[in-house]
């Protein structure tokens, strides 16, 4: 069956605390590459039969209305993974 990936980010103009944190968590651990983390939200949709463009339509109305915040957030993509 196939699963389709929503990945959801916060908007870049705004802060990220949890990302924030995580970044200064890894400084602490002596990672010295990681210049800035940005946490967000991934949903897997595990669908019976095809994903068509009009589920994939359906899932884009889900993501912008149910599993983000347009305020703060933006969908960042929406992928059919196997």
């Amino acid at each position: 069956m196939p699963t389709i990936v929503v990945e959801v980010m916060p908007k870049a103009v705004l802060l990220d605390p949890q990302g924030k944190a995580v970044t200064g968590a890894l400084h602490r651990l002596g990672n010295t590459t990681v210049s800035e983390v940005r946490i967000g939200k991934r949903f897997e949709l595990t669908v019976e039969g095809e994903v068509t463009d009009a589920l994939l339509a359906e899932v884009q109305t889900y993501a912008d209305e149910m599993f983000s915040n347009s305020v703060i957030e933006d969908v960042v993509s929406i992928e059919v993974a196997q």
